[in-house]
């Protein structure tokens, strides 16, 4: 069987039984939902007669505020298939958060638990929709102000994955670990990606570095995909120390991962196991770029086993259908090895941002161009090269300082784990780089010896003039930092 042209968020699982039938699609930890594919369309149907009775029209907007779960996925499922527009909301969201959700996307309904839809009777077709209908709003999680709704079509969450649907699920035994917010547009896109590969998923609600890699080990599951944070807790928790040759593909997304621990962890894997000869090679390592604004993902990079290429700061080649350019201030290309904005045009790209046309604007160009916000350098054969967020730049006298690049810097000197660089006014320069790190157990902040460390390794403007050791950096529910509330730690000294 192949999928339809117009296969869409409501359909997809009931497409899915008939190809995959009675195998397993997700087990939860903790003894939780342990479901086959055909029990997960059922489940689907019947969940969207209850969602329709709930609803007045077609393209009414339902919250689902479950806790983080696999039901969260088939609920958003069903009430596309009830031809309601899913608004998933991350449980990590304040209550303000939440409330400015409810009201910002007009929701006529609120789902809490599939307890409250599960008493209608099936709704055995889903609702007719177009592909490039609006399927569901994302929310940002709004580090910088309110969050917005990314308004993404059927096509941008579909068909960007139906493709996986090739993967020799039959031929090979595999199982991804997982333990993302599926509320976050990573772990949704994730979720969908592997059960059209036909992928077991083994989910875990929240991550905890201990428990990944136990259930990696005794399970020997061969994928794991999380986002780099996850890597360094998991390095944290002693991953090297582990039998972890089970893993062939690792993957990772949603921020910038470091090359040397994408290679750490490539070598902990292996890229088969022999019958007496045991684990030979290493692991894949498969990473994607993309943000919630693209649905997904719209480039990727592979490092295949015992090949060092594909790893640091390059985003990738774009995926099919996607364009990429780099971008200057006048708004032409800019030339090779320049630094200039990422602008992305492909089929992920959102319609819009929910009830804020002054914002969908200010990001998407009227022939259809994403301004990303992030930094990049046109490389050679296509390529394009990260070098930051646009608003982790810091103007330093005259000079343009990437947060990214003396972050690097500091994370290989061998007392510091992690390391964040945020700006700090000056009245002077403007702005001087400043940076926040985790030590490794048992080390103390000595600040000329790590200042000592970047001015070796930095060039004299990119050096940070304070610094400060924390136990924990605040996060996003993706572990992504949030700096902003970094700058406070400068203020209370």
């Amino acid at each position: 069987m192949v999928f339809r042209r117009d296969e869409t968020l409501g359909s997809i699982m009931s497409t899915l039984a008939e190809i995959h039938g009675g195998r397993r699609l997700v087990e939860e930890s903790g003894g939780g939902l342990r479901i086959t594919y055909s029990q997960a369309a059922k489940r689907v149907n019947r969940w969207a007669g209850g969602i329709a009775a709930k609803i007045s029209a077609p393209g009414d907007r339902v919250l689902v505020a479950t806790p983080n779960s696999y039901e969260m996925f088939l609920l958003c499922l069903a009430a596309s298939r009830a031809g309601a527009i899913a608004v998933p909301v991350n449980e990590q969201m304040r209550p303000d958060e939440i409330t400015h959700v409810m009201a910002d996307s007009g929701a006529s309904a609120i789902i809490r638990s599939a307890n409250e839809v599960d008493s209608a009777e099936p709704l055995g077709k889903p609702a007719t929709v177009q592909p490039d209908d609006v399927a569901a709003l994302f929310y940002t999680s709004g580090t910088t102000g309110a969050p917005k709704g990314a308004a993404l079509t059927h096509r941008a969450l579909v068909g960007q994955v139906v493709a996986g649907v090739a993967w020799p699920s039959a031929l090979r035994r595999d199982e991804a670990v997982l333990a993302l917010p599926v509320a976050h547009i990573m772990g949704f896109a994730v979720l969908l990606a592997v059960a059209c590969a036909g992928v077991p998923t083994y989910l875990m609600p929240k991550f905890r570095a201990e428990e990944v890699l136990d259930a990696i080990e005794s399970r020997r599951s061969t994928m794991f995909i999380g986002v780099p944070a996850m890597y360094r807790m998991m390095l944290e928790a002693g991953a090297d120390k582990r039998d972890l040759t089970c893993v062939r593909i690792w993957g990772s997304g949603a921020d910038a991962m470091p090359g040397d621990l994408a290679l750490k962890f490539k070598r902990m894997g292996a890229t088969a196991t022999l019958p007496l000869a045991g684990p030979i090679g290493e692991a894949m390592f498969v990473e994607g770029y993309g943000m919630v604004e693209v649905g997904g993902g719209v480039a990727a990079k592979l490092s295949p086993p015992m090949v060092g290429l594909g790893l640091g700061e390059s985003v990738g080649i774009q995926l099919p259908n996607y364009k990429l350019k780099v971008v200057g201030d006048d708004g032409e290309e800019v030339a090779g090895g320049s630094v200039g904005e990422l602008w992305v045009k492909g089929p992920g790209v959102l319609k819009g941002y929910w009830n804020s046309p002054e914002a969908t604007a200010e990001a998407v160009t009227q022939d259809g161009w994403l301004r990303t916000g992030d930094l990049a350098r046109r490389g050679p054969f296509g390529t394009v090269l990260f070098v930051g967020r646009k608003k982790d730049v810091i103007k330093h006298g005259g000079y343009s300082v990437y947060a990214l690049e003396v972050q690097e810097a500091l994370e290989r000197h061998p007392s510091v784990l992690e390391a964040a660089v945020v700006g700090l006014p000056d009245g002077r320069l403007g702005e001087v780089p400043a940076a926040v790190v985790r030590l490794a157990e048992g080390a103390d902040l000595d600040e000329l010896d790590l200042l000592g460390w970047a001015s070796e390794h930095l060039a004299h403007y990119k050096v940070p003039k304070r610094v400060v050791a924390v136990d924990d950096l605040p996060r996003t529910g993706t572990n992504k930092v949030q700096k902003h509330q970094l700058l406070e730690l400068f203020s209370e000294r």
